[in-house]
């Protein structure tokens, strides 16, 4: 059993290791959704089209996406206090540096400094559930560790967006430059290395990590989990931290005050459903696809109506639309449950990564294709409920691929375990 008990530490203090994790994935939640509140403001700041600050959250993506292998590389042999440690730091220096800057140049850095802290700490905090939690806790507390990390969410869309209309935006990302520092320095502080019976680092050479990517890839298992992951995640992904608070605003007509009481509206319906659709996904595991595709067609008729409504739609419409797409962040969850149950342990971390690039593909073609568009049809910088009309009809697009590929993988799948005698074991005990 590892955990703190054993090791001289007592419960309490493993809670309290876990909790200072967590406020720090809650800060990177934060720091990771800032720039997409700040929209408007961005544009009048930096005089930059709709294009061009799509490609700031574009590239920030690009950057949390590129370093999940190094990262967990680094995690292996420096442990979750170190990376937690740099990895808040340079968020707050990423948002310091945006604070200050009026060109280009400066934002687009600041924003790449995000994004690789932002790489570093999701994966750490679980590093810590791992290491210090005994094995029949870990899969609840990795739950609640995505579910609380979304509070920084709130954190972006009520008091940062009031620091933007009030003090400005120096006061606002200065703020979260100084939230990060704190986080960093308690991190330091409140940390410990792991227990001494974890065991030495990891290690693994070139080509078994080479065969891993292989034989993980081939499953078509695993490729069921990407298209899951591809097909349910960037809607809300685009939303809540691109787009939606100036489609809201703009495109809707509501104030920032309500645009951001959506936003909060959001956040807590995803953490609301995850249990739930968790729940689900354990009492159901040999129907996970139909909840997939559920989730989708929710999604997009939730859109459908929307946008075929004349702006500005009824509130409650808007209500809906924004439960519906919040249970795409849970749903992208059932990708990685794919990679688990179609893979030994020895390759499922290979797995979970193949995985965790369909969501952030899809995301970054939908806020490209979104921003594309609003330049195009809007006059100037000023973006029209019309263009926001046709900008997000662009998900339809990304849906009908998605949906194509759950549908071939699934079959793939299934065929692969009516063929293989050794089908059964691939599956969790709930599912045989």
């Amino acid at each position: 059993m590892r955990n703190g008990a054993k090791n001289g530490g007592t419960p309490r203090a493993v809670w309290g290791l876990w909790g200072v994790g967590v406020a720090a994935y809650v800060v990177a939640i934060l720091h990771r959704t800032s720039f997409g509140v700040a929209g408007i403001e961005a544009g009048d700041r930096f005089d930059a089209s709709a294009g061009t600050l799509a490609s700031f959250t574009v590239l920030q993506l690009l950057v949390y996406a590129g370093l999940q292998i190094p990262v967990g590389l680094m995690l292996d042999r420096l442990g979750p206090r170190r990376m937690i440690v740099g990895g808040a730091l340079l968020m707050a220096s990423g948002q310091a540096l945006l604070a200050f800057s009026t060109q280009l140049a400066p934002a687009v850095a600041a924003r790449v400094l995000v994004g690789a802290g932002d790489a570093m700490t999701f994966i750490s905090v679980l590093g810590i559930v791992g290491t210090w939690f005994p094995a029949r806790r870990i899969p609840v507390v990795t739950q609640l560790t995505g579910i609380l990390g979304q509070a920084g969410q709130v954190l972006s869309a009520v008091p940062l967006v009031a620091l933007l209309h009030g003090p400005g935006w120096t006061a606002a990302f200065g703020s979260a430059a100084g939230l990060g520092v704190l986080v960093g320095v308690l991190a330091l502080a409140a940390l410990k290395e792991a227990p001494r019976d974890a065991g030495p680092p990891t290690t693994a050479t070139f080509g078994a990590l080479r065969r891993d990517l292989v034989a993980a890839w081939l499953h078509p298992g695993t490729r069921l989990g990407l298209w899951t992951h591809f097909v349910t995640q960037f809607s809300g992904t685009t939303f809540a931290l691109m787009w939606g608070f100036p489609y809201l605003v703009s495109g809707q007509g509501l104030s920032p005050a309500r645009a951001s009481t959506l936003l909060t509206v959001f956040v807590l319906a995803t953490m609301a459903s995850g249990p739930f659709i968790g729940h689900l996904v354990a009492r159901f595991p040999l129907r996970r696809s139909w909840l997939v595709l559920g989730i989708v067609a929710a999604n997009a008729g939730a859109w459908a109506a929307v946008l075929a409504c004349p702006p500005p739609a009824p509130a409650w419409l808007l209500v809906v639309l924004v439960l519906c797409v919040a249970l795409g962040g849970p749903g992208s969850m059932i990708g990685f449950d794919y990679a688990r149950t179609f893979n030994p342990p020895e390759r499922q971390g290979t797995a979970t990564g193949i995985v965790n690039v369909g969501g952030f593909v899809a995301s970054l073609i939908t806020i490209l294709l979104i921003g594309l568009v609003l330049d195009a049809l809007s006059p100037g910088k000023e973006f029209t409920p019309e263009a926001f009309r046709a900008a997000w009809s662009v998900q339809a697009l990304i849906w009908l691929v998605g949906v194509c590929g759950v549908l071939r993988t699934r079959a793939l799948a299934r065929r692969r375990v009516a063929r293989d005698a050794a089908a059964p074991a691939s599956l969790e005990p709930s599912a045989r």
